[in-house]
């Protein structure tokens, strides 16, 4: 445990005006954070990119007292941390420009060779975007990915519920210190979650909370997952804020297509039009792109396709199946009163669009 380490990066994180991004340079030009504590002023001043608007306030006092306060919270709460530089530190939120110099964490996280997917969207979700929510990560549930999202109202706690009901790690990424939990109706979930994951943030239990700090809370939850996945958002709002700093870290996105009017799916509709996200009908989608191997014990991975169309002769055999189960193809034909040669060619457009699967014996029921 290197504590000098730990207390110079809390105090350059306190620096007004000096970032993530900054202090990981200033880090690389000088040797070390607690030189950078100890440097000459002129000396900083000579780093390109730096400027006296980010240097002049590194030697206040005033955030070497913030640190030492922070420090004690830290040892009296026994708060796990993890700094940019160290082994244990999210591999993939290393290679984020902004990740965090120090993440602070609570819980059993465990991220190391984990499929990482977030999930996010708007606090105001409907039965629509909670049963697309559930049934995906229900369905991804074989393949044993941890849920990343923000604990919030709406997609987020759905998310981290489903992933909880299905014994899936889930990490919640807030934007406050660990020294409080917000929204407080979420505290009933706080002890689930560290038995299932944990919560992370590179806030500090002195910091204010403002609404502000959703959007720096937002870039982790983009920077340690391989995709960040949207699940209804207005034309503005947090979810594509992250989704944007998804795309900006090279990281896939995908969104949920909705209905053209509706005013809870025009972000998701506007990000897969003008392609900064992947349409996303079923966790099929997801796999797929994402080239996830799955192995062949496990439960194949299947998830009903939303805003399929039905004409009137599928959605008889439709309905047949769905109340008898298992059928072979003659007595589909046979109760549906189709002819045998047009109900293979239904079920086969049927399949295409994700509600049927074959069977071997030429048995076919709904997904």
């Amino acid at each position: 445990m290197n504590i000098e380490k730990l207390f110079a990066l809390l105090t350059l994180k306190k620096v007004t005006n000096l970032g993530d991004s900054s202090i990981k340079k200033l880090i690389r030009e000088v040797g070390s954070a607690e030189a950078v504590l100890s440097e000459k002023t002129d000396n900083l001043l000579k780093i390109d990119g730096i400027g006296k608007y980010r240097v002049k306030n590194i030697h206040k006092l005033e955030y070497q007292k913030l640190a030492e306060q922070e420090l004690k919270f830290i040892e009296k709460n026994h708060i796990n941390y993890l700094m940019y530089d160290e082994q244990e530190y999210p591999e993939k939120l290393k290679h984020c420009i902004d990740g965090p110099v120090v993440l602070f964490s609570r819980g059993r996280i465990d991220l190391h060779n984990k499929k990482i997917v977030s999930v996010v969207g708007t606090r105001k979700v409907t039965s629509y975007g909670v049963r697309f929510c559930e049934e995906l990560i229900e369905a991804l549930a074989p393949i044993n990915p941890v849920i990343v999202s923000g604990f919030a109202y709406g997609v987020d706690i759905t998310a981290q519920c489903a992933a909880m009901k299905h014994n899936l790690q889930t990490v919640s990424c807030l934007a406050h210190g660990l020294n409080q939990i917000y929204p407080k109706a979420h505290q009933k979930y706080s002890k689930d979650i560290e038995c299932n994951g944990g919560f992370f943030t590179d806030f500090y239990s002195t910091d204010t909370f403002d609404r502000k700090n959703f959007l720096s809370r937002n870039r982790i939850i983009a920077g340690l997952s391989e995709a960040t996945i949207v699940i209804e958002s207005a034309e503005k709002g947090g979810s594509l804020a992250t989704a944007n700093m998804a795309n900006s870290y090279n990281r896939d996105v995908f969104a949920v297509p909705g209905k053209t009017y509706d005013p809870l799916s025009k972000g998701c509709n506007m990000l897969i039009k003008t392609q900064q996200a992947h349409m996303l009908t079923s966790a099929a989608d997801l796999i797929y792109m994402l080239n996830w191997e799955i192995d062949k014990k496990q439960k194949p991975v299947v998830q009903k396709k939303l805003f399929v169309e039905l004409d009137e002769q599928e959605k008889k055999i439709y309905d047949f199946l769905e109340n008898q189960g298992k059928e072979l193809l003659d007595s589909i034909a046979l109760q549906c009163k189709i002819p045998t040669f047009k109900t293979a060619s239904i079920l086969l457009n049927m399949e295409l669009k994700g509600v049927v699967k074959p069977l071997p014996g030429k048995l076919f029921e709904v997904i």
